[in-house]
């Protein structure tokens, strides 16, 4: 494996391990020892080489297609990737209990799961904002305005929703 390569593959192995709010010791202890703080340290430097079996297992690990680790790859069909979800946890707080109630619960099952407190921002894949609208009994993109409008989301998240869903 070249050594440019080898960075590229290590930042985006870096890039998917910061997104789920990972430390290098946070890997260790969420595998339980599995994947060493070490060894995921020198993947992502690009000090050591990954065999295709590990990085298949990696990708498995952090619950993402082995393809969005390799050097070069785009979402299938796009010419960039959709906009992270991201929910304002501040001011989510700050919505009525009687509109937020079952996203705040939500919101604090994925905290809980993921062991991310720190309150500010929380970081939602697609199916959650589609579990979500079935909570709240509207379309995805309806559910995406009512939360832009709450100010929980960015209005970039519009681009992440097909418009025609629901």
């Amino acid at each position: 494996m070249s050594s440019d390569y080898a960075k590229q593959l290590g930042a985006k192995l870096r890039a998917i391990r910061t997104q789920q709010g990972l430390s290098l010791h946070g890997v260790e202890e969420k595998s339980q020892g599995r994947w060493k703080a070490v060894v995921v340290g020198s993947y992502e430097r690009g000090d050591r080489a990954v065999t295709v079996q590990r990085l298949a297992e990696l990708a498995d690990f952090y619950g993402v297609p082995v393809q969005e680790l390799l050097p070069g790859s785009t979402y299938p069909g796009a010419s960039e990737p959709p906009p992270k979800l991201v929910l304002d946890l501040e001011r989510l707080s700050q919505v009525p209990p009687e509109k937020a109630g079952p996203l705040q619960r939500y919101a604090a099952t994925i905290q809980s799961q993921r062991g991310d407190y720190n309150g500010k921002v929380l970081s939602i894949r697609q199916d959650d904002l589609r579990t979500l609208a079935v909570i709240y009994d509207q379309s995805p993109s309806v559910l995406t305005e009512q939360l832009i409008s709450w100010g929980v989301l960015d209005a970039d998240a519009r681009r992440a929703v097909p418009q025609d869903e629901g």
